[in-house]
C-alpha cells in the first residue's frame, strides 16, 4: 500500500507485506546504523515525538519573541526558518539510515515559523490561537483513538485517493499563492476568502481540508504499526516522530487559517 512518508514508503520494515529479500536487507545492515541492534517499539516512537514537539515549542518561542520585539527581523526569521526546515525535513526523509539531529533542527526551525505565524494571526483575531490548539488537539486524539480502537484503517483505495484530493489541493493553494502575490485576487486569504452564497470558500473547503490531514495521521501511525511488526531498526522511531510532527503542524495551520478565514 501506497504511504504518504518517502521515509516508510522507501524501507522494507514499513511495508503491510515485505518480501524475504527485502527483509533480509534489513537485517543485514551494520550495526551501528541499528542502534545496537535494537528494534523499533511504539513507546519509543511516543517518548522521540514528545521530544520533537518540545523542541518545536521551542523553536515557536524565538519565532514568538523575534517578531514581537523586532517585526523586521522576525519577518524575515519566517522565511529563512520555513526554507530551513523544509532541507532539513527533507535530508532527514530520504537519508538511509534516520539521523535525530536532522529531525531536531526540523523541529527548532519549524517552530521558529510557527511562532511568528501564530503571533500575526493573534494580533489580528484575538484568542485564535487557543482556538486552533484546541481543534487541532481534538483532530489528533479522535484519529488516534480510532485508528486504535480498529475503526479507521488506512487501505489501497483511500489511500489513493487521499493521494489524488492531497494533490488536487496542493495545486490548489499554489495556484492561490500567486494570485494574491501578483494582485490578481485583493483578498489577503486569496481564493479562500471569495464567499460563495455568503460563505467564504476557505471555510467550504475547510473541513475536507482537516479529513486529509486526518487521514493522513492514519497512514502514520499505520506506518508506525508495520515498522513495529517488521522489527525496523529503532533509530527509524525518530522517522515516526518526524512524519507526526509535519502532519500536526499541517493540521495546525490549517486549522489557524480556517478560523482566521471565518473571522475576517
Amino acid at each position: 500500500m501506497a504511504n504518504s512518508n518517502p521515509a516508510f514508503s522507501r524501507n522494507a520494515a514499513f511495508k503491510a507485506n515485505p518480501t524475504a529479500e527485502e527483509l533480509q536487507r534489513l537485517y543485514d545492515l551494520p550495526s551501528a546504523n541499528r542502534v545496537a541492534d535494537r528494534t523499533m517499539t511504539v513507546e519509543d516512537t511516543v517518548v522521540k515525538s514528545f521530544i520533537t514537539f518540545a523542541v518545536l515549542l521551542v523553536g515557536a518561542v524565538i519565532g514568538w519573541t523575534l517578531l514581537a520585539t523586532n517585526p523586521a527581523i522576525g519577518t524575515v526569521a519566517v522565511f529563512v526558518s520555513s526554507i530551513a526546515a523544509l532541507v532539513f525535513a527533507l535530508i532527514a526523509l530520504f537519508r538511509k539510515t534516520p539521523s535525530p539531529a536532522m529531525v531536531l533542527l526540523y523541529a527548532v526551525f519549524e517552530g521558529v515559523a510557527i511562532g511568528a505565524i501564530s503571533l500575526t494571526y493573534e494580533t489580528f483575531y484575538n484568542g485564535i490561537i487557543l482556538q486552533a490548539v484546541i481543534a487541532t488537539f481534538a483532530v489528533v486524539g479522535v484519529t488516534l483513538a480510532l485508528f486504535v480502537s480498529g475503526k479507521v484503517r488506512a487501505s489501497a483505495k483511500a489511500t489513493k485517493v487521499w493521494f489524488i484530493a492531497f494533490g488536487a489541493y496542493f495545486l490548489y493553494m499554489i495556484v492561490n499563492m500567486f494570485l494574491v502575490l501578483f494582485g490578481v485576487v485583493k483578498n489577503p486569504f486569496g481564493l479562500d476568502g471569495v464567499q460563495i452564497f455568503g460563505i467564504p470558500l476557505g471555510v467550504i473547503i475547510g473541513p475536507l481540508v482537516v479529513l486529509l490531514g486526518a487521514y493522513s495521521l492514519v497512514l502514520d501511525f499505520d506506518s508506525i504499526k508495520q515498522g513495529v511488526a517488521n522489527k525496523a531498526p529503532a533509530a527509524f522511531a525518530w522517522i515516526g516522530a518526524l512524519s507526526i510532527t509535519i502532519t500536526v503542524v499541517w493540521l495546525y495551520i490549517t486549522i489557524l487559517r480556517i478560523i482566521g478565514i471565518a473571522r475576517n
